[in-house]
């Protein structure tokens, strides 16, 4: 279980001058559910809180007050963008061993995610 840092939250909300009612419409939750995250009375789920991150473009750490560094490193958004690759649905049917695979087989997946990450810029 986590708990969000709802000042933090709060926080945020402000700088953007919306209301608890806009926020919610821009995540998809209640006003009622804004209120209990802001309070600390009520947890979001994960979907949500990974929206309210998105939204707010901070990490999910810094929501959750276990960082006061309010986005990704480069180093640490590469990381999760290797992982978000290596983890998708098509690319475990070539990978389906990943997990138990020895070193090089994870060096050379990372090879290609270099390739395919300088194609993208």
């Amino acid at each position: 279980m986590f708990l969000l840092n709802g000042e933090r939250l709060r926080q945020l909300r402000k700088e953007r001058k919306l209301t608890q009612s806009e926020l919610g419409e821009k995540v998809n939750v209640t006003k009622v559910s804004i209120s209990g995250y802001e309070s600390g009375n009520r947890t979001p789920d994960t979907d949500t809180l990974q929206r309210l991150a998105d939204y707010f473009e901070v990490s999910t750490d810094y929501l959750l007050g276990r960082t006061d560094i309010p986005t990704h490193s480069t180093e640490d958004q590469d990381e999760a963008d290797f992982h978000a690759f290596a983890n998708s649905p098509e690319l475990q049917e070539f990978y389906k061993e990943l997990p138990v695979s020895n070193e090089d087989a994870v060096k050379r997946l990372r090879d290609i995610w270099e390739i395919i990450k300088h194609e993208k810029k």
